[in-house]
């Protein structure tokens, strides 16, 4: 090498080192860049080919009513899968929460297809479940498979995961800002993790935008009147909040009971989705209505054009609960919003504010309360409903947060910082620990 050759060699290295030293967020800001494009891209059509999917699944399901009498049939062999071929990832989001708080081992690629075809079986022949708990597992399951590529060291594979829950969650929903913040705010109560607010942002618009490229539409929701803000309906927000929270706190108590009243009492586990399946396929045929399986999305919408009965959040919830704990595949985000809705809609024969802005507050506030996570359903109510409603929803939204206590639908959420100081102790504790 000439003279001239090192020289521009050394000047171009200072040149380099001096850009990096003056702009130092740089490095961190392009790789992690670089992986949200794959992450955005890949779970962006994940969710895009599994939304299509699961409209195809309800649809098929809704012009062939019969298939409902082989739901046991089906989450038999959904649960025979799991028990030979995927006893690994039988957790679901909790393994991915898990490898948040404590990273272990790669997540198998095979919880996407695994958690796919589980959930559109179990929509297919009529359980009540959702949607969030597929694309979650999908994305994670998906991203994590970057980490050796990329050389993630431990603290950057917890990054790569609260993205591609981001992701997920942004992606299936249509909101990539409340996806975003979800996957900030749901591992850890009380705590958000900031190195990982780029990449979560970044894969989550990405992922949603990708997804719309897809041409796949989501459901829009409509608020007709929002009252002017006073003392009274602010007051009836608080107590319209306390129920939601109550509601939430009920749902997670009751199916982490149901869970292990069908594990303790039948030991083979391809067993229990068959006597679930048993116990729903008769419940729908004996009220000859399939108003409470599923998503439920043409009733979601109904809750907010007119005012429902109060059984609707009641059925949801025992339909879903017994779907769910038996061992079916899908989530509980979906019949959560269901639930919330339709439990706002019924509240405003009692609480003075109108059906359609009750509604909006339930199906995000019950959520915030199952999840504890408040910020996200704030973010996504605004998202969904407008920011006319947003300070509404945002009252129910905390006081369901506060008022459904320690108790969360994920096992492996750990409290960050405790909701009150009565409960400091529970500090750094999973909900499996309690």
């Amino acid at each position: 090498m000439s003279k001239n050759q090192r020289t521009f060699s050394s000047k171009t290295k200072f040149h380099i080192q001096f850009f990096f030293r003056r702009f130092p967020a740089l490095p961190y800001i392009l790789k992690w860049l670089c992986i949200s494009l794959i992450i955005g891209a890949f779970v962006g059509s994940a969710s895009a080919g599994f939304l299509q999917s699961l409209e195809w699944a309800t649809n098929f399901r809704e012009n062939h009513i019969w298939l409902i009498a082989f739901l046991p049939v089906a989450g038999f062999s959904v649960g025979l899968l799991y028990y030979y071929f995927g006893k690994d990832i039988e957790a679901g989001n909790n393994l991915l929460l898990e490898n948040i708080h404590t990273p272990k081992e790669i997540i198998p690629f095979k919880m996407a297809p695994f958690v796919y075809l589980g959930t559109i079986i179990t929509h297919l022949f009529g359980g009540s479940a959702g949607r969030e708990g597929t694309a979650l597992q999908m994305a994670g399951a998906i991203a994590d498979q970057l980490t050796q590529p990329f050389k993630l060291d431990k603290n950057e594979r917890k990054i790569l995961i609260i993205s591609a829950i981001a992701a997920g969650f942004g992606s299936v929903f249509g909101t990539p800002l409340a996806g975003a913040l979800f996957g900030l705010e749901v591992f850890l109560i009380g705590r958000i993790r900031y190195t990982a607010i780029f990449p979560a942002f970044i894969a989550a618009i990405l992922a949603d935008w990708v997804t719309n490229l897809w041409n796949i539409k989501h459901t829009h929701y409509h608020i007709d009147l929002i009252p002017k803000l006073e003392f009274l309906p602010i007051l009836y927000s608080i107590i319209a909040g306390i129920a939601f929270g109550i509601c939430a706190a009920t749902f997670s108590k009751v199916i982490h009971w149901a869970s292990s009243v069908f594990k303790s009492n039948i030991k083979y586990p391809p067993f229990r989705p068959v006597i679930g399946g048993v116990i729903v396929a008769v419940a729908v045929f004996i009220m000859g209505t399939t108003r409470y399986i599923g998503l439920g999305i043409p009733t979601i919408v109904e809750s907010f054009e007119k005012q429902l009965p109060l059984y609707d959040f009641a059925l949801k919830m025992t339909f879903t609960i017994f779907t769910l704990s038996a061992g079916f595949k899908g989530g509980e985000v979906t019949p959560l919003f269901f639930i919330g809705a339709t439990l706002g809609s019924a509240l405003s024969f009692f609480i003075p504010l109108p059906f359609g802005l009750l509604a909006g507050m339930g199906f995000v506030a019950v959520f915030a309360g199952a999840t504890n996570t408040p910020l996200a359903c704030m973010l996504m109510g605004i998202e969904l409903f407008g920011a006319e409603c947003g300070i509404y929803v945002a009252i129910a939204c905390v006081v369901s947060y506060l008022f459904s206590g320690n108790n969360s639908i994920y096992t492996k959420q750990k409290i960050g910082e405790a909701k009150n100081k009565r409960f400091d102790s529970l500090k750094n504790k999973s909900f499996s620990d309690l």
